[in-house]
């Protein structure tokens, strides 16, 4: 299907809309014309006739019955002044008294429409007369007695009025193709500021995109609600409508206020402050969402807002299930690359025929790996807890780090998942942050205790690292920061939110021998499950 340019539509449309809105009104205004041109003839011939037949010449040669000279100088005069065709007069018989052609005096008056005017009726007629055809105004003339003693004919060439109609009309003709072109000008002028509105974009392409932002707009998993300026909502996807259902709200809110929809709204702040919002936290009756919040900007001026949103609870699950799998990948790699290095001195003993020294060396690996699997196992039987661990001691000797776990709790396989990967997340960070922290270090020790009393789970992570600055110590636990460059700073933040979760607490004491974290959770209430209130 072949598609037309804006501009060539609206020139199209409107020189069709202009062209025709001229023809229509040169039908009217021609008709008008002609009818005013065509009156104002026969009020000029009657008026002159009028004025011929109160003339007291005209008056006195009639009641005399004298054709004299002074007559028909007078009508020739008023004929030549007034530019008529002729000027007659005439007696009660029709026998002219004056005539532009002095022959025809004393002739009978021609055409065959002065028979009313004898009469005594005033009219105007067209008629062929000896000059050809004219427009006619006829008056009769009385005496001072008041009865009719003639009539006067004064004639206008009908050639003469036809010309002023075509010059009328030539005017009109004029006056409208000037208009066309004017029309069209406009026309080129006003698609040109179109076009320029719409970016360039024809109807088509603009069709398009609509269709396409529409089925992007409901196809995508997270919620997505836009406000204009007047905080009023414009726009609600589909998956924000089943947000809004399941929290029970109205599933159809356009037209409404956010405001009174959502009263904990933060979008007009964001219009009033023009600044975004990332990743804050937001109840909807209950249910918590995950949004971020962006002003809408136009020419430098801010006109709404759009907020996009997720249900938390699928973010954490699907937070928790990467967290795992790159757990257990990190312990995968750690023990695939101790295991390697193992491999490589054993390769280079058999090589050496050093057989006396591989057996001890193969012993003590087993035992090494024994006795580590079984402090670990003996007391956590999650699996998944205790693999991480295990990971994370391979992990620690890539790094030439000393790790010793000690275990004076048991933790059976009661925990749920939810709780194993809350617990991975505390202990992972803080174990993490520690090796870091050791890099720089000459004596590099660390140690995790696990220990249980009063039903409360104490988990403390001890280094000798170089300490924690005074100065940072409150700010390491906020989203983002982090000494060590971008795209840092989660760990602790992470760390600090299952702590929360747990309905646990935490301390840190920190000096230039080493840092030691203590996090207590409720044990007793872990066996049952969390207990999310969002």
């Amino acid at each position: 299907m072949r598609h037309f340019k804006l501009s060539t539509i609206i020139v199209i449309f409107g020189c069709i809309v202009v062209v025709v809105s001229l023809l229509v009104t040169d039908l009217l205004i021609s008709n008008t014309t002609s009818e005013r041109i065509r009156a104002n003839q026969e009020e000029k011939v009657q008026i002159v006739s009028r004025t011929v037949a109160e003339s007291e010449i005209v008056k006195e040669s009639l009641i005399l019955q004298e054709k004299s000279e002074a007559i028909q100088a007078y009508t020739q005069e008023v004929q030549t002044i007034t530019e008529m065709m002729f000027v007659v007069v005439m007696d009660m018989d029709g026998i002219r008294y004056t005539h532009p052609n002095p022959d025809m005096i004393g002739e009978y008056f021609t055409g065959g429409d002065e028979q009313r005017v004898l009469q005594g009726e005033e009219y105007v007629s067209v008629s062929e007369g000896t000059l050809g055809d004219s427009l006619r105004a006829f008056t009769p003339i009385y005496d001072n007695s008041g009865n009719q003693i003639g009539a006067v004919a004064v004639g206008i060439s009908l050639e003469n009025v036809e010309l002023a109609l075509s010059q009328s009309h030539r005017n009109i003709i004029e006056g409208s193709l000037l208009g066309i072109i004017i029309g069209v000008i406009g026309a080129i002028l006003l698609a040109k500021y179109i076009k320029r509105i719409l970016f360039g974009l024809e109807p088509y392409e603009i069709s398009k995109l609509l269709e396409e932002r529409s089925t992007m707009l409901q196809s995508v998993h997270e919620g997505i609600l836009a406000v204009d300026d007047d905080l009023r909502i414009t726009l609600v996807n589909k998956s924000a409508r089943q947000l809004f259902k399941k929290a029970g709200l109205p599933d159809q809110p356009i037209g409404m206020k956010i405001t009174d929809f959502m009263p904990n709204t933060k979008l007009d702040r964001v219009i009033e402050t023009g600044e975004s919002e990332r990743d804050e936290e937001q109840t909807l009756n209950g249910i918590s969402i995950l949004t971020n919040r962006e002003p809408l900007v136009v020419n430098n001026k801010v006109v709404g807002a759009i907020s996009t949103f997720r249900d938390k609870t699928e973010v954490n699950q699907l937070a928790k299930q990467l967290t795992g799998v790159r757990t257990y990948v990190e312990a995968l790699r750690a023990q695939s690359h101790e295991f390697m290095n193992r491999l490589h001195v054993i390769l280079g003993m058999v090589q050496m025929e050093a057989y006396d020294e591989l057996v001890p060396f193969i012993r003590k690996i087993i035992d090494l790996n024994n006795q580590e699997a079984e402090s670990i196992t003996k007391s956590i039987k999650d699996p998944v807890l205790a693999g991480f661990l295990m990971g994370k001691m391979s992990y620690a000797r890539e790094r030439n780090v000393t790790f010793t776990i000690t275990n004076d709790t048991w933790i059976d396989k009661a925990l749920s998942l939810e709780i194993s990967q809350e617990l991975i997340t505390i202990i992972g960070n803080l174990v993490d942050n520690a090796i870091e922290a050791l890099s720089t270090s000459n004596e590099k020790k660390l140690t995790l205790q696990l220990k249980e009393s009063d039903g409360k789970l104490s988990i403390d992570v001890s280094d000798s690292g170089p300490g924690i600055s005074k100065e940072y110590l409150e700010k390491i636990f906020e989203k983002g920061f982090s000494t060590k460059g971008s795209n840092r700073g989660f760990g602790l933040y992470l760390m600090k939110q299952s702590i929360e979760k747990l309905k646990g607490e935490f301390k840190v004491s920190t000096s230039e021998k080493g840092t030691t974290f203590n996090v207590v959770v409720d044990y007793a209430s872990m066996r049952d499950g969390i207990q999310n209130d969002d």
